[in-house]
């Protein structure tokens, strides 16, 4: 019986190189994947929580979006009528002494403000807001809604 000897060293791959292994050339990308669909589910699940920090049931509207700007100041307000100056809760008549702490722009111009409030407020409370707003000397005020769908 014949076996098959070749000059005494073992089987396997041989690069034309003396006989040595040649480097594994491939990339495992399955932990690649599976980590950036992770960050992806982060990332979708954060982003709206990121967006506004208080919790309000906007109108509906089929208004155009408007370009964001950079530094905007955000008043909310709730359901139940709290006024939040960004994510802060102000008390009881405290709105003009913090619209009068705003820095100006760099040019000398007041930031916009956005205006966020809840469609189940009256019509008078969120009026009632602008006005200070406008008193206060903020001119450029934006009404955030949700994007409707259908014609009213």
């Amino acid at each position: 019986m014949a076996m098959g000897l070749s000059g005494g060293r073992s089987g396997g791959r041989r690069s034309g190189r003396g006989g040595l292994r040649a480097p594994m050339a491939e990339i495992n990308v399955t932990p690649f994947v599976d980590v950036m669909l992770v960050l992806l589910i982060i990332f979708m699940v954060t982003a709206p929580l990121l967006a506004a920090g208080v919790p309000i049931d906007l109108p509906e509207s089929r208004a155009n979006a408007l370009a964001p700007e950079q530094d905007p100041v955000t008043v909310s307000i709730d359901g139940q009528g709290y006024i939040y100056l960004d994510n802060d809760r102000l008390a009881v008549g405290e709105l003009p002494d913090r619209l009068a702490n705003i820095t100006p722009n760099a040019d000398g111009s007041l930031p916009q403000v956005t205006l966020r409030a809840d469609q189940s407020l009256e019509y008078g409370r969120v009026m009632a807001v602008m006005g200070e707003l406008n008193r206060s000397g903020f001119n450029a005020i934006s009404l955030v809604t949700n994007g409707s769908v259908s014609a009213p």
